[in-house]
């Protein structure tokens, strides 16, 4: 079982901290940015100069340091809030607090490395699962640095998940892509069924897990031949091409610097949610010099020398047909067959098999999948309430022995007591997902949701928030309330401001876009609103930057729910939250891991 010294009533009482902690300072989260200046916010909520803030943040030092007991300073305030006017007056007590009420302070997650120990810990089977298959992998040539970091960290959890478990089968849930389907399958040599609810995404996993296999076998004709003197320009092309081909348009090769938006992260731009985007870094280099102008690097042999053995067929120097005799020939034909027949058979066991549904917490997952066995669920970014379905599955099916979960927009959760939500689906919704924050009705709300997506590690290392575009979007709200009587539309402004050159430019394309009559201002008339507002863009980075603090407590409180359900359950099974990922590569880097007891399984 997972040695975690964490029990149910442990957990219970963390909750208690975080929702006591944001009881008091969740109403700033839940500000919505469009609105700073139309509902005057800063006033609202803060009696603190707004200088002080953007030091605190700058200087780094409040994250650095242990909270500390301020003796009788604390009767007056809870939190850094004025106990009279709930308004902000200690940006420092409130700092320590959101450090201590995250997860890391609350002292609740088991690093990658403990957890894999106590997953070989008395395995039947000492070592490595993936050291049995090659050498490590280093897939940065077939994915963005990103998707490598996670993909690696990822699979080697679930690996040996599924030997621990004594089980061959994977089911990934919202699989997408199919990456880390295809390494699962290709390196780990476990028989991958993908479910992602996009055909388009299922398609172009199968493409790319064909185009992978049929490079592999390519590069070790292309090493052979290398070894005999007999390669050539055309054949080192063609593995280029297939190469591209796997990575596909829109990532970049040999980028270790670069990064793409994730699903997660594209949401994020739409302006009308306004959550204050992280700037990503972006490679200068033109992907499309860097795929053809570079050789195939020595990478490469790491990476095939770590797929399955039966993925990469060996390769010999091949005699014509026309110099073999009769008895020669028959012989190769007969072993081609035997050959073709093997690969069959171990295509059953290792394979990846991308599937098109969409899966809730009730779908018949033998009636999806005709081969299924026992099995371990997994979900690497799965989106809303496709993370809490995939623990609720793991509760309800006998079959899945084991689930690592890794949740990610945390804004398209349905929440069951929130007063403003959405009707959650079929009458299920994603949160709260355990009993006993049922029992409290607690709900956090869709911009305090929104603001958990927010990357607190990313922005204290000074990849900031873009501030210009939403300081342009809130003084627009100013605009339409002036103008055009609070005016609102189901129509969105959108990423306007990526295309604009100017306030006024971005003012007047808005306007077009909502089918406003932009004829009721001119450019003086717009560009004295800039003017107006400018002096008071401090205050908007600065509340903006508490709600960067305050997100690592709201994405705590959704997933000690999800390991509260867990704990719940009456079925013999261990569970633990896990950082799997460097939050810098990977901000949401947490999974929920469960696993049942074999006693529990063969009795449900």
């Amino acid at each position: 079982m997972i040695s975690s010294s964490h029990s149910l009533t442990e957990i219970q009482r963390r909750i208690d901290e975080v929702k006591r902690f944001l009881s008091t300072s969740l109403s700033i989260a839940n500000v919505h940015t469009v609105e700073f200046y139309t509902h005057d916010v800063w006033k609202r909520f803060m009696a603190v100069p707004a200088e002080e803030v953007l030091l605190a943040f700058s200087s780094g030092s409040d994250h650095q340091r242990e909270p500390e007991v301020k003796g009788k300073e604390q009767t007056r305030t809870t939190f850094g809030f004025c106990n009279d006017s709930n308004q902000l007056i200690d940006t420092h007590e409130l700092l320590q607090a959101a450090k201590a009420h995250s997860l890391p302070g609350l002292g609740v997650c088991m690093s990658r490395d403990e957890l894999l120990q106590a997953l070989r810990h008395n395995a039947s089977e000492g070592g490595d699962p993936s050291a049995q298959m090659g050498a490590e992998m280093e897939p940065d040539e077939f994915m963005n640095s990103k998707k490598s970091h996670e993909v690696q960290a990822m699979s080697e959890v679930v690996a040996c998940l599924a030997k621990r478990c004594a089980v061959k089968q994977v089911i990934d849930v919202g699989s997408g892509k199919g990456y880390l389907s295809s390494f699962l399958s290709l390196h780990h040599g476990l028989r991958v069924y993908g479910i992602d609810s996009s055909s388009t995404n299922t398609h172009g996993a199968q493409e790319r897990n064909r185009k992978l296999k049929k490079f592999s076998r390519l590069y070790q004709k292309h090493k052979t031949s290398k070894a005999h003197g007999e390669a050539t320009q055309s054949a080192q092309e063609e593995l280029i091409d297939i190469q591209s081909g796997i990575n596909g348009e829109d990532e970049v090769l040999y980028g270790a610097g670069a990064e793409i938006l994730s699903r997660e992260e594209q949401q994020k731009e739409d302006e009308e949610v306004k959550v204050p985007p992280v700037l990503i870094g972006l490679s200068d280099v033109d992907p499309a010099v860097e795929r053809h102008s570079e050789p195939i690097p020595e990478t490469e042999e790491l990476f095939l020398s770590a797929l399955s053995a039966d993925v990469i067929q060996p390769t010999s120097t091949r005699v014509p047909p026309s110099q073999l005799s009769a008895e020669e020939r028959e012989k190769r034909k007969r072993e081609n067959l035997e050959r073709k027949a093997q690969n069959r058979t171990n295509s059953a066991s290792a394979v990846f098999s991308p599937l098109t549904s969409y899966v809730t917490a009730e779908t018949e997952l033998r009636e999806l999948i005709n081969e299924l066995e026992d099995a371990v669920m997994v979900g690497l970014h799965t989106c809303g309430d496709l993370a809490p379905s995939t623990l609720r599955m793991f509760v309800a099916k006998p079959e899945l022995a084991a689930v690592c979960s890794v949740g990610c927009c945390y804004h398209l959760l349905s929440e069951e007591f929130d007063p403003a939500g959405q009707e959650c689906l079929h009458g299920v919704c994603g949160f709260p997902l355990s009993q006993y924050l049922r029992n409290l009705s607690w709900f956090c709300g869709r911009n305090a949701r929104m603001s958990a997506c927010l990357a607190l590690e990313r922005v204290s290392l000074g990849q900031g928030i873009q501030m210009e575009s939403l300081f342009y979007r809130a003084v627009l709200h100013v605009i339409l309330r002036d103008h055009y009587s609070s005016f609102k539309s189901e129509k969105r402004v959108g990423n306007v401001y990526s295309k604009t050159k100017s306030f006024v430019d971005y003012v007047r394309r808005a306007l077009r876009r909502l089918d406003l009559d932009e004829s009721k201002l001119s450019d003086g008339d717009i560009q004295d609103y800039h003017d107006t507002y400018r002096p008071r863009m401090a205050e908007m980075h600065a509340f903006n930057l508490l709600k960067v603090a305050l997100a690592p407590c709201i994405e705590g409180l959704i997933l000690l729910d999800r390991l509260c359900y867990l704990k719940e359950q009456e079925n013999g099974s261990s569970s633990a939250l896990v950082q799997l990922f460097d939050p810098l590569l990977s901000p949401r880097c947490y999974a929920v891991v469960g696993l049942k007891s074999y006693a529990s399984r063969i009795t449900s």
